[in-house]
């Protein structure tokens, strides 16, 4: 199938406009497998990947009329909604999560970014860089395997033979730490 582009813009417009079944099934069959996916490298299981892509198909389907292509691509938009819909969810489930997307530039877009947004991500991946360096190393290590190279909390377990549950503590004790330190104004503000 063709990059994305105008096509799907123009496929968008018919689903928000006549509930085109046909631009719909389209535009499901090219995005839902690679949100699902990208779901999957940020650690979310199975089950729940596959459900929170079809939520976000559902909402282009509902939605459609929201989409403004001057904005963003299609992608950015779907993965910006399924971004959100993971934050949500892992709120509702634990109290200290901080997302790591918040700091790091992890949303793929069909559209190069300008500088301002290059140097923008560059200064928050930058600046969690130095936070992290407030971690122990054995919590530092598990955040770069999971937010730097993408790997599940099953696969870091696997890597790093350690059980899963320590895993997920150890990166769950990180994030509060960092949220800590983010939250106090930087890494001269570290515990």
């Amino acid at each position: 199938m063709p990059a994305p582009g105008s096509e799907h813009t123009a496929l968008v417009t018919a689903v928000a406009e006549r509930r085109d079944r046909a631009a719909f099934t389209v535009l499901y069959d090219y995005y839902s497998p690679r949100l699902n996916a990208w779901l999957l490298r940020l650690g979310m299981d199975r089950a729940s990947a596959e459900e929170l892509a079809q939520e976000v198909m559902v909402t282009l389907w509902h939605k459609a009329q929201l989409f403004d292509a001057s904005k963003s691509s299609l992608g950015t938009w779907l993965y910006r909604i399924a971004r959100n819909r993971r934050i949500d969810a892992a709120r509702r489930n634990r109290v200290d999560f901080v997302d790591p997307a918040e700091y790091t530039l992890d949303i793929p877009d069909e559209q190069a970014p300008d500088a301002d947004q290059q140097i923008d991500a560059q200064t928050r991946e930058d600046v969690l860089r130095q936070a992290m360096v407030t971690l122990p190393e054995e919590q530092a290590s598990l955040v770069r395997l999971a937010f730097f190279e993408g790997l599940s909390h099953s696969e870091i377990a696997t890597r790093t033979e350690l059980p899963l549950g320590t895993v997920k503590s150890r990166i769950r004790l990180a994030f509060s730490r960092l949220r800590r330190v983010l939250e106090a104004g930087g890494v001269d503000a570290a515990v």
